[in-house]
């Protein structure tokens, strides 16, 4: 998977952008996952060169960071908070619940490749417990019927 002539000219743009290039890399990796929907090690590879930095640090931010997919994910992923608020809030009835619905488990995708769902650790929204992030949006907090709607219905947004 090689990133497009777009791609590369923006990620260039990036570093241009702050004074350490290394800077530049999150969202050098975002954009990278934007066009590709994860971040492959070709991807990672690309974007290395990119920002004149090794693969082995690019690989660690890819890695370390739970919006980023170093592996195929589903064209929504959804990610459930299980902190200790989320779990005293009812995290584990959404669990059960999105597990039912989507009829996958925690790290699986849809056979229809619509959904992956992945469990958090934390998305830094106790105030909202339960919550969960579909994409880039965060919801919460969260009942199976709010859980319905924001998936197969006009879900509300927080």
């Amino acid at each position: 998977m090689r990133l497009s002539e777009a791609t590369r000219e923006e990620i260039r743009r990036l570093a241009a952008r702050y004074p350490v290039a290394r800077s530049a890399l999150i969202p050098a990796l975002l954009r990278a996952q934007e066009e590709l929907g994860w971040l492959p090690p070709e991807a990672q590879r690309e974007v290395a060169e990119l920002l004149d930095l090794p693969v082995e640090a690019v690989a660690e931010v890819a890695s370390f960071y739970s919006l980023l997919f170093t592996e195929p994910v589903g064209e929504r992923v959804i990610q459930l908070c299980t902190n200790v608020s989320c779990l005293l809030n009812g995290a584990e009835v959404i669990r059960r619940h999105l597990e039912e619905r989507l009829g996958i488990r925690p790290g699986q995708t849809t056979p229809d490749g619509r959904y992956t769902l992945r469990i958090a650790e934390c998305l830094a929204a106790c105030d909202q417990a339960p919550c969960m992030i579909v994409g880039t949006e965060r919801y919460g907090p969260l009942t199976p019927e709010l859980v319905d709607r924001i998936l197969f219905g006009d879900g509300e947004r927080r």
